[in-house]
Parts: C-alpha cells; sequence; structure tokens
C-alpha cells in the first residue's frame, strides 16, 4: 500500500472494540499489516494539468504501486487513489511520467506523499527537474530512472484506479546508490 493510500475512514468496531471484517473475513487493520510486509519501490508519479492556472502546472504524488507489465507493448501499471487530485488530473491528461526513486530522495517521496500539502507547484521549485519532451510531466534529475507513459486503459478496483500505460520514453540517468524502498510503513534503503 503506497504512503498516499493509506486510509483515514475510520473501521467499524465490533461490540468489544476490535475491528469487523470485511464479509470475505480479513479486517483493513489485518490486510494493511499483511501488505505493509511486502517491500515496494517508491516512485514519484507525475503530469502536467492543462487546468491548473492560465499555462497549467505541474501535479506529482507519490506511490509503491506501480510495476511493469508487458515487455511487447512496453506497458506499466499505477495504482491512484479514485477521487484524489493526482485521478482527476490523470482522468483528463493521458500523459504522464514516474520518476525512480533513489534512497536519497526520501525527503521528495514524503513531502510529495503529505495530505494537506502545499501546492504542487511550490513543492516542485524544489526538486531539481527536467519537463518530458513526450508529456511534459516533471522528470526529477536524481531519480534512478524516469519513464514518460500514455494511459491505455483505466480499470476501478476497489478505491483505486489502475492505470495501464504505454512506455513512450525511458531515460537512465547516471546517478549513485540504490532505490528507495517502502516497507513496514516507512522509507528505507536496501541495506
Amino acid at each position: 500500500m503506497s504512503p498516499s493510500s493509506s486510509s483515514s475512514a475510520p473501521q467499524a468496531q465490533g461490540p468489544s472494540g476490535p475491528p469487523v471484517p470485511h464479509p470475505e473475513g480479513v479486517s483493513e487493520e489485518e490486510f494493511r499489516g499483511a501488505m505493509a510486509r511486502l517491500a515496494a519501490g517508491v516512485v514519484l508519479l507525475t503530469a502536467h494539468d492543462e487546468e491548473d492556472g492560465p499555462r497549467g502546472a505541474p501535479a506529482g504524488m507519490t506511490a509503491t504501486a506501480f510495476m511493469s507489465v508487458s515487455l511487447d507493448p512496453p506497458l506499466v501499471l499505477a495504482s491512484v487513489r479514485t477521487g484524489s487530485r493526482m485521478d482527476e488530473v490523470l482522468e483528463r491528461q493521458p500523459l504522464w511520467a514516474a520518476s525512480l526513486l533513489a534512497e536519497e530522495q526520501r525527503a521528495t517521496a514524503g513531502r510529495f506523499a503529505m495530505k494537506g500539502r502545499l501546492s504542487d507547484r511550490l513543492l516542485f521549485q524544489e526538486v531539481p527537474h527536467v519537463l518530458g519532451e513526450r508529456t511534459g510531466a516533471p522528470l526529477l534529475k536524481a531519480a534512478l530512472a524516469t519513464v514518460e507513459c500514455r494511459t491505455e486503459q483505466r480499470v476501478t478496483a476497489g478505491d483505486h484506479t489502475l492505470l495501464v500505460a504505454r512506455v513512450l520514453t525511458a531515460d537512465l540517468p547516471a546517478v549513485e546508490g540504490g532505490p528507495l524502498l517502502y516497507y513496514r510503513a516507512r522509507y528505507r534503503g536496501l541495506r
């Protein structure tokens, strides 16, 4: 589960107080605990929001639900919370990018995962980036890799939207160090 995917909705309480399981038998707490034990790479999903201001503005969110799907054609999958700002942007904007974060980019990941944060426009002023040639989306300069994508399918999956997207470009900057991981609700490196 991504840092930005955590639910703040209260769980239903049973007569003695513990969480009530879903009809299938697992509670939200049990599911969240199990998924916290799955280490995931951290990416910054970005897009150019053409409807934000007269010239548009960058939009971004930290995610851990990102993976390759196919080599031929080159496809990736990203998951965003349904109804989130990023979901709304990507519903009308099929072009977006993902920067695969290095372990030195913990602060960046944390800033873009915060609820009620400053505007993305201000956050991007502090993060060295270039705009993708194909998407206009911000690509972080210190990322391990960046990919520019075009959404080909949107799939509703519970409280999230899955984006299946074709990779239009891939760049491998000369960056030292390992990936930023998310494990047991904390950012970590490989060590």
